[in-house]
């Protein structure tokens, strides 16, 4: 069988100008979303598109511009989590091309700088895009022109989420504190790096060089591998790992119960550091809070209906590492 089509989510740096040669001006950049930011996980049902609705409405509370898109192609319901009915046009218009922009299946919340891209509800087309189309609604989403685009992901490990995920400047994972979730967010997040992997070396043309290096050893980690690529490859190696740099999810754990469950997010990230070599930021934990489900069969954010909850603050914090670290480039261990 073939390889699924790779995304091309990377963008050759560029090369030096020859010697004596005139370096070319740089091209004007199109409009693009200041930031991306995709929420998954995984697994079903651990609260990723409560964390999208309300990081969204904390943000666009602050005075930024928000989009939220509803990215679970198929399985749409974040209109419901804002307390909205479901918007007659919704992505399914977009991918089928029954309109051009994506500006215009945009619709209002209710909340000031706040607009929804319902995901699609009804066409299995939509749900499951083909490859042009996945790019051509990648290509718009990131030239939104707002401040943020909050993504809500689909779960699993499907190509489709996987490359949501990596097109963001913040993949967010949701966790709850239960051992599926924590295998469930393992193995996205090891997917996640391979479907990046092979988009670098795709881009770069070292298919060839890595396929050597993987075939010739057992490697532990991402590091073993990088370090071997180097020691045969130089430069595909010094690539691989400059390119990879950038791949730094975010962790959040949701539904909180105990001081034990709140320190979880910082096991998971010295896990992945010790066992993959690779840094990952912990942006703190939501409370178990009976608000929440309250909330939910009121059909209104908690944010909205309950404000001043311990969960909304804890929300609130969450935004506000995610504000630190686009003003100023920190990572962040959690919560001081």
């Amino acid at each position: 069988m073939a390889d699924a089509p790779t995304l091309k989510l990377v963008t050759p740096a560029p090369t030096a100008a020859p010697a004596g040669g005139k370096r070319r001006a740089p091209a004007r950049r199109a409009t693009r979303a200041r930031r991306v930011l995709s929420v998954g996980g995984g697994k079903g049902g651990i609260g990723k598109s409560l964390v999208a609705a309300n990081l969204g409405i904390e943000l666009a509370r602050r005075g930024r511009s928000v989009v939220l898109v509803d990215a679970d192609l198929g399985g749409a319901n974040l209109h419901t989590c804002l307390g909205v009915e479901l918007p007659r046009t919704s992505l399914s218009d977009f991918v089928e091309r029954r309109v051009e922009r994506i500006e215009e299946v945009v619709v209002p919340t209710g909340v000031p700088n706040l607009g929804l891209i319902s995901g699609a509800t009804d066409d299995l087309d939509a749900a499951n895009p083909r490859h042009a189309q996945k790019m051509r609604l990648m290509r718009h989403i990131l030239a939104l022109d707002v401040d943020y685009a909050i993504l809500d992901l689909g779960a699993g490990t499907a190509l489709n989420v996987l490359d949501f995920f990596l097109v963001s400047d913040h993949g967010l994972l949701v966790l709850v504190p239960e051992p599926t979730a924590v295998e469930n967010v393992y193995r996205f997040v090891k997917a996640a790096f391979w479907r990046r992997v092979r988009n670098v070396v795709s881009v770069y043309g070292f298919e060839e060089a890595l396929r050597e290096v993987m075939g010739n050893g057992a490697f532990r980690s991402p590091v073993e591998v990088i370090a071997a690529l180097r020691e045969r490859h130089p430069e595909a190696g010094a690539t691989l790992e400059r390119e990879l740099r950038a791949f730094r999810p975010r962790l959040v754990v949701n539904q909180a119960r105990t001081a034990q469950d709140a320190e979880l997010g910082r096991a998971v990230v010295a896990a992945w550091k010790k066992y993959f070599g690779l840094s990952m930021d912990f942006l703190g934990s939501i409370e178990h809070d009976e608000a929440v489900w309250r909330s939910v069969r009121a059909r209104r954010p908690l944010l909205l209906e309950r404000p001043e909850a311990p969960a909304a603050r804890s929300l609130a914090a969450i935004a506000d590492g995610l504000i630190r670290i686009d003003a100023g480039g920190e990572r962040s261990d959690g919560p001081p």
